[in-house]
């Protein structure tokens, strides 16, 4: 059992040093584990560990777009929750590191098949499509990601040691670029690495709907580990019911926008019956495929749509976070539907090389966040609303 302790006086975290070691263990485990897949299924493990990697992924870039609302917008309320989104933006320099099993993939034809073979519609995509100009770009995504969450994060800490107005107004100046920089860089990562798994078809909201996602990974995220926190007895009085609430709002507020784009793109492109356009969705309901349809529409949408709606269940921090932990699996349920059927196009296959490599890649990931976690203060202790953010009330 893992003991945890808050310091009141400078909002640290004591006691987690296990807890760290124990996330490091699944991580390397998980990982181990998952490269024995190289050899028994190569194609497989790259798959598994590309869902699994985009998972994660969208974890840390829904906690820098967070961030970056946060400062833009200038709100109270989620002052409380803002070291929490800065901690887990602060994850995206070690997942450049935990992308290079994808490049090994693609440098060996066995993720995108535009690299090894060759069709009219890819030929007339290779100026864009190919292996060189595909590894600047990914550079170029995770440079900006990098560069945004660093001077945010360098900034915020600063700010605990010395309040500066300055040091506010410089992570919402950077915030301000950061917003249009973060849209372009997610969307094209999104075509780069997702869409071109079928370099036949395509769509221009993609982007969208894969920022959707990332929405879908953050504000659960903001449920479930502060109210871990509170089982452990902290921050309790710093993160109350009404933080709990407006997280529950955004989150009842992003399901129905992750709904929307969705169908959106399903409606425009079974509207058009375009051949190039509508054969993604028929592979997708294939076979067994059109289980995971299904169970996106009921169970990513309708389900936590109805069920979020009441206020009663926003306030109840053990009923929000089961709905926030179903989410979480939504979503990864909804790359899974995104990538797999790429690789299985008759009907749904799973493997263990799918849990190793969540349990791996987010093994890291996750020992690397609290890692940062409780070496800072859990809150911004100088910012000038900390308190106005403590005594928030919806």
């Amino acid at each position: 059992m893992v003991k945890l302790k808050n310091n009141n006086n400078t909002y640290r975290i004591e006691g987690g040093e296990k807890l760290s070691k124990i996330l490091l263990i699944i991580g390397i485990l998980g990982l181990v584990i998952s490269f024995t897949g190289l050899a028994v299924d190569a194609s497989q493990f790259y798959y598994s560990y590309l869902t699994a990697f985009t998972f994660w992924l969208t974890l840390g870039l829904g906690g820098l777009f967070f961030v970056m609302i946060h400062h833009l917008t200038g709100a109270v309320w989620s002052v409380v929750l803002r070291r929490i989104g800065e901690n887990v933006m602060a994850v995206i320099p070690i997942l450049i590191l935990l992308f290079l099993p994808v490049l090994a993939g693609l440098m060996q034809d066995k993720i995108y098949i535009w690299t090894h073979e060759s069709d009219t519609l890819i030929k007339m995509k290779s100026g864009y499509l190919n292996i060189p100009f595909f590894l600047i770009r990914s550079i170029v995504y995770f440079t900006i990601w990098i560069v945004l969450s660093r001077l945010l994060y360098r900034t915020s800490l600063q700010q605990d040691e010395v309040f500066e107005e300055e040091r506010l107004s410089r992570m919402r100046r950077i915030s301000g670029p950061g917003i249009v920089l973060y849209a372009v860089s997610l969307t094209f990562a999104a075509f780069d690495w997702l869409m071109s798994l079928d370099p036949h078809w395509y769509s221009t909201i993609f982007g969208v709907y894969i920022f959707a996602g990332c929405l879908m990974a953050i504000y659960p995220f903001l449920v479930i580990f502060p109210s871990y926190l509170g089982s452990k007895g902290i921050l309790t009085d710093t993160i109350t019911t009404e933080h709990y609430h407006d997280v529950g709002k955004f989150l009842f507020g992003f399901v129905i926008f992750w709904g929307y784009i969705a169908f959106s793109q399903y409606f425009l492109i079974w509207y058009a019956n375009i051949p190039e356009e509508t054969v993604w969705y028929l592979h997708r309901w294939e076979g067994s495929w059109k289980i995971i349809t299904m169970l996106l529409v009921l169970g990513h949408f309708l389900l936590p749509f109805i069920a979020l709606m009441p206020r009663f269940v926003k306030r109840n921090i053990s009923l929000l976070r089961v709905l926030a932990i179903w989410i979480l699996i939504m979503h990864y349920a909804d790359l899974f539907w995104i990538i797999m059927p790429n690789l299985h196009h008759h009907g749904i296959h799973f493997s263990w090389m799918d849990i190793s490599s969540v349990a791996g890649i987010g093994g890291i990931v996750l020992w690397y966040f609290w890692r940062l976690f409780i070496r800072q203060p859990a809150v911004p202790i100088t910012d000038p609303k900390l308190q106005e953010s403590i005594d928030f009330l919806v």
